[in-house]
């Protein structure tokens, strides 16, 4: 008995990680991540401007003000620094944002249908919970990729959204159990 109980445990759990893996996966190979070297080309010589109007005209951000770096005695110092990854950064940054939303869509609307899907299974309960399981894994898997991207109101949303399916699927799933 305790052995059934586990290997169908097992497979819950298989189902639910392989699923993961093939919606990852696959989606990293449909839709590849941006690459900061595509915004920020890197060459193996490097000048750095040395003030704010060059640094500026290559698409750099001026800092102003000392920065440690070594130096000898009676080396002159610039009035400040030019980071020349600024403009490409942000680009980059917005790009990997966007990027992160889509992928969100994308796993919560698959990890939706696994839980949809999951319940056409209800004869076969190993199948049905490793997919609606794999669904709500999909959810959270969804979420820590976009969190850190989304504002505090998409936040709220993404946790309204995941609440109100995991209410509908209890009562849903549920409810029609208690009344037989």
């Amino acid at each position: 008995m305790n052995e059934s109980k586990i290997l169908k445990w097992s497979v819950i759990i298989g189902i639910m990680i392989v699923l993961n893996l093939f919606f990852n996966y696959t989606l990293s190979l449909v839709y590849g991540a941006p690459e900061y070297e595509n915004f920020c080309p890197q060459t193996q010589v490097v000048n750095v401007p040395d003030n704010q109007d060059e640094c500026v005209a290559e698409g750099g951000q001026w800092t102003q003000g000392d920065y440690y770096k070594p130096r000898m005695v009676d080396e002159v110092v610039p009035a400040g620094y030019c980071n020349l990854n600024y403009v490409c950064g942000e680009n980059f940054q917005d790009a990997h944002d966007t990027h992160s939303r889509n992928v969100f869509v994308v796993l919560v609307v698959l990890g939706a249908l696994a839980v949809l899907v999951g319940n056409f299974f209800s004869g076969n309960m190993v199948i049905s919970n490793g997919l609606a399981l794999g669904g709500v894994l999909s959810f959270i898997i969804a979420s820590m990729r976009y969190w850190g991207a989304a504002n505090d109101l998409i936040r709220v949303i993404i946790l309204a959204i995941a609440l109100g399916i995991l209410f509908y699927i209890a009562y849903k799933k549920f409810n029609d159990r208690l009344r037989s």
